[in-house]
C-alpha cells in the first residue's frame, strides 16, 4: 500500500507549479480507476459519468446557485445519450459549461464547471470520462486545502470506483433508449 505522500506526490508537484489541473491519467491515485475505465464499453462510461456528475452538479449548485450553464450541459448530455437531442445542441451546452469556467477567478468554480462539461463530453468520446475525476478532484483539493485534501480525495475515488462497478454490472438493465451511436 502507498502512503499519502507517495499517492499524491504528482499532485503535490502540480500544486507547487500552480497547475490548473492537479490530476491526470498518470496520477498514481487514479491508476485503479483508470484500469477499470479502460475495460468499459462506451455506454457504461456514459452512464457512470452522468451518474457521478449528478453529485458534482449538486455540489456546484450548492455553492454557486445562480450559474445555470453546468446544469444545462448535464441535462442536454443526458438527453443526447438517449437520442432525444442532436449533438450540436448538446455540444453547445457543454462548451458553454466550459466557458463558464473562465468567467470567475475561482479555482473551485472553474474545476467543477470543467468536470461537468467533461462528463457530458463522455457521450461523444469515452476518453473524456477521465476529465470528470481530474477536474472534480482538483476542486476538492482547493476546497479542503493543502493539508486536508487526501482523505476527501481518496473517498471520492472510492465512490467513482464503486459507481463504475455498479454500472459495469447493471448497464444491461438500464431501461432507456440509447442514441443510435451508443446502442
Amino acid at each position: 500500500m502507498f502512503s499519502d505522500v507517495e499517492v499524491f506526490a504528482d499532485v503535490e508537484q502540480k500544486l507547487k507549479r500552480k497547475n490548473k489541473i492537479l490530476f491526470s491519467r498518470d496520477s498514481t491515485c487514479l491508476q485503479r480507476l483508470i484500469s477499470l475505465m479502460d475495460l468499459q464499453m462506451h455506454r457504461t462510461l456514459v452512464m457512470w459519468a452522468l451518474d457521478c456528475a449528478r453529485d458534482t452538479l449538486a455540489l456546484f449548485e450548492e455553492i454557486y446557485p445562480d450559474e445555470l450553464r453546468p446544469r444545462k450541459a448535464w441535462e442536454l448530455a443526458a438527453e443526447w445519450a438517449k437520442g432525444n437531442v442532436r449533438m450540436p445542441q448538446a455540444k453547445r451546452a457543454i462548451l458553454d459549461a466550459h466557458a463558464a469556467a473562465k468567467d470567475r477567478d475561482d479555482r473551485v468554480f472553474s474545476a467543477l464547471c470543467h468536470a461537468i462539461g467533461q462528463a457530458g463530453s463522455t457521450v461523444h468520446v469515452k476518453t473524456h470520462a477521465i476529465g470528470l475525476p481530474a477536474y472534480e478532484l482538483t476542486a476538492l483539493v482547493h476546497m479542503h486545502g493543502h493539508n486536508d485534501y487526501p482523505q476527501p480525495v481518496l473517498e471520492k475515488i472510492s465512490h467513482y470506483e464503486a459507481r463504475l462497478l455498479y454500472w459495469q454490472a447493471n448497464i444491461g438493465t438500464f431501461d432507456s433508449a440509447w442514441a443510435p451511436f451508443l446502442a
